[in-house]
């Protein structure tokens, strides 16, 4: 397959789980790509792992300065024929835990870094490029730990409805993925004495009777991100194994 043949994506938050998985894809079928990522370690591997010409960088979605940075980056690296804004992070906790600097931590990485990323990376996007934004099946579970999470995982999905109508005239399409229990990210932000408990609940709820891997996640987002899906925006795509269905 050639689905990409040519084209440059850039995937933040692309140095882990789904986002790595789908840069290693496009590649695989003849794209460029440019990732973000903060950690390190992680930074380094994908670096050894994606071709030299890939552009790899350390960027905070949560940061002014980084985003403008970011977008001097693309614009020295070339238009875009695909954005997948992947990046985030989640806690969980009581709402009565709930403090403004917490809110304000998570809606910054979560609902502001998209909006400001695309704003600025708006005119670097070609005439039919594909955006993708990445939300959670938080938003639906009702989790009661889950309040803070799932209030900006939900302002996503609002966000890309609007973006699908602002970008149409362009011919650029918007969509959001809500992966469930995916592998390499699954409630990785749980301290790790209650993860295996809650795991096992939620995976109980899935009527797949297991929780997902990176490569699946990504081959839908792929999928919204190609041609293949020229004639789809304003959606969302759950890859959750049938869990916000149940």
């Amino acid at each position: 397959m050639s689905r990409f043949e040519g084209k440059r994506i850039l995937i933040t938050g692309g140095t882990s789980g789904m986002g790595l998985a789908g840069a290693q894809r496009i590649v695989r079928e003849g794209g460029h790509v440019a990732i973000t990522g903060l950690n390190e370690e992680r930074l380094e591997r994908a670096r050894s792992l994606l071709p030299e010409t890939s552009l790899i960088l350390k960027s905070d979605a949560a940061s002014e300065a980084d985003i403008t940075a970011l977008q001097t980056a693309i614009s020295g690296w070339g238009s875009l024929d695909g954005l997948w804004l992947n990046a985030g992070f989640a806690e969980v906790g009581s709402l009565e835990s709930v403090t403004a600097d917490a809110f304000n931590h998570m809606m910054n990485a979560n609902v502001r870094g998209p909006m400001l990323q695309l704003a600025v990376l708006s005119d670097l996007l070609n005439q039919y490029a594909s955006v993708l934004v990445t939300s959670s099946s938080s938003v639906y579970e009702g989790a009661a730990m889950t309040s803070l999470y799932a209030a900006t995982k939900g302002a996503v999905v609002a966000m890309v409805k609007s973006w699908a109508s602002a970008l149409a005239e362009r011919g650029i399409r918007a969509n959001t993925l809500v992966p469930g229990p995916i592998e390499t990210n699954f409630r990785h932000f749980m301290p790790e004495e209650s993860r295996q408990q809650f795991e096992d609940f939620v995976v109980s709820q899935v009527p797949l009777g297991r929780v997902g891997t990176a490569e699946e996640a990504a081959a839908v987002a792929l999928f919204l991100l190609s041609d293949d899906a020229s004639y789809v925006t304003g959606s969302q795509y759950a890859v959750d194994g049938g869990l916000v269905h149940n």
